[in-house]
C-alpha cells in the first residue's frame, strides 16, 4: 500500500511487484526507459526522500517525483510507456500475422528464402513494412547457421571429464589442449597489396599462387594461456609423436600432464599408445566426436588465422613458417589464458533444449 503526506508518497511493495520491478531492471530486452524507472521506484521503496534517492542514483529530483507519483497512482502500470500521438497504424494484426505466417512456413516459387521486395509483392505490403516488422520479430530469411551434434555414446561423460578439467584443473598437474592445424596454405597474391587510404580499405587481388603447405601442432595452457607449437611439413603419427616427445622436454618433470585432445586416428596408433605407456604422467582425456568446440586451443587457432594468415602473403613454405614462429612468439610474450565459464549440466541442458526444439519443430 502507499499512503500519502506532506511529503513524498511512501512505497511498500506485494512480492508480486516486487519480483515485477527487478525482473524489468535485469531484463536485456527491457526498454532502458522502462529499466530506469523500476529502479527509481525499487530504490523509493527502499526507503529515503525525492533528493535522497535522485542522488543515490545519479537522476534529477523531478524525475524520482514523477515516477514515485506514478506508480503510487497506477502501480506497476504507471511506468509503461503511454501511446503517443501520431499517424494511425495501416497494417492490421491480421496482416502482421499473415506475414509472420508466410515468412515461417512457405518459400516464393523461384528462390530459397523470402527478400523483403518478393515478400512486398506476395502481400500486397510495402517493403519497408515488410522490412520493419521482420526487425521486430528477429526473422532473417537471408541468414542461414549450421549445426552438428555430436553422435558420440560416451557425450555426457566426455564433456563432464573435459569441463571438470577446465573448472576445476587437478593440482601439480598442467592440462593442455592439444590439436593440429593442417594444410596450412602458404599464399602469395599475384599483385602487389595496395595500402589502405583514407575512403578506400586495403587492397588485395584476387588471384594467388600457392607455395606449399604446413601442419601447425599446438599445445594450449589453460591456466597461463602460453602455447607449446612445433611446425611440420606432414600431419602423420610421426610428427605427433615429435610433437608429444617436445611437450615432455618443455614441461617442469614434476608436473603431470593433462592432454585434451580429439579422437584423430593419428592420435591414437599403437605407436602413440606405447609413448603413452611408457610415459605415465600423461594423462589423455577425448573430446567427444565431432565437438571440437570444447577444445580451447581451437579458439587460439581462429586468433592466429584473423590476426596473421587470413591477409598474409607468402612466398614459401620457410617464409611461412618463420611467420607463425614470431606470432606464437609474441603471443607468448604476453599470453591471454581462455575462461571457460559453462557447467557441464549448463551444456547438457542447453542441448536437450535444442534437441526439444528440433523435436517439436517436427524434424
Amino acid at each position: 500500500m502507499a499512503t500519502r503526506g506532506p511529503r513524498a508518497a511512501v512505497i511498500v511493495l506485494s512480492d508480486a511487484e516486487r519480483a515485477e520491478l527487478e525482473g524489468w531492471v535485469r531484463r536485456r530486452t527491457s526498454a532502458a526507459g522502462l529499466s530506469a524507472r523500476s529502479r527509481i521506484v525499487l530504490a523509493c521503496a527502499d526507503g529515503g526522500s525525492n533528493s535522497e534517492v535522485a542522488q543515490r542514483l545519479g537522476v534529477d529530483r523531478s524525475t524520482v517525483r514523477r515516477w514515485r507519483d506514478r506508480f503510487v497512482e497506477a502501480r506497476c502500470d504507471g511506468l509503461l510507456d503511454e501511446p503517443r500521438p501520431g499517424r494511425p497504424r495501416t497494417v492490421s494484426d491480421a496482416k502482421i500475422k499473415d506475414l509472420i505466417t508466410a515468412t515461417l512456413e512457405s518459400t516464393p516459387k523461384d528462390a530459397t528464402h523470402w527478400s523483403t521486395r518478393s515478400m512486398a509483392d506476395h502481400l500486397g505490403m510495402s517493403q519497408s513494412t515488410v522490412s520493419r516488422v521482420w526487425r521486430a520479430f528477429g526473422l532473417a530469411p537471408h541468414k542461414q547457421d549450421s549445426w552438428k551434434l555430436s553422435k558420440d555414446p560416451l557425450f555426457t561423460e566426455k564433456v563432464r571429464d573435459v569441463v571438470g578439467l577446465y573448472l576445476n584443473p587437478p593440482e601439480r598437474a598442467l592440462v593442455l589442449c592439444v590439436d593440429e592445424k593442417t594444410q596450412i596454405q602458404a599464399l602469395d597474391r599475384t599483385q602487389p597489396i595496395f595500402p589502405m587510404l583514407p575512403g578506400t580499405p586495403q587492397r588485395a587481388s584476387h588471384d594467388y599462387v600457392r607455395n606449399g603447405t604446413s601442419s601447425l601442432y599446438a599445445a594450449l595452457d589453460i591456466a597461463s594461456g602460453k602455447v607449446i607449437g612445433s611446425l611440420h611439413a606432414r600431419h602423420r603419427a610421426t610428427e605427433f609423436l615429435a610433437f608429444l616427445r617436445k611437450i615432455d622436454a618443455e614441461v617442469p618433470a614434476d608436473l603431470d600432464v593433462c592432454l585434451v585432445m580429439d579422437n584423430a586416428s593419428t592420435h591414437k596408433t599403437p605407436a602413440v599408445k606405447r609413448w603413452l605407456t611408457a610415459h605415465p604422467r600423461f594423462v589423455i582425456h577425448f573430446t567427444p566426436t565431432s565437438s571440437s568446440w570444447m577444445n580451447l586451443v581451437e579458439r587460439w587457432f581462429a586468433e592466429l588465422t584473423n590476426k596473421k594468415l587470413r591477409r598474409s602473403a607468402h612466398r614459401s613454405v620457410r617464409h611461412l613458417n618463420a611467420d607463425i614462429r614470431a606470432w606464437i612468439d609474441t603471443w607468448n610474450e604476453n599470453p591471454r589464458p581462455y575462461v571457460w565459464v559453462k557447467t557441464a549440466d549448463q551444456i547438457l541442458e542447453s542441448i536437450a533444449n535444442y534437441c526439444d526444439r528440433i523435436n517439436d519443430s517436427g524434424h
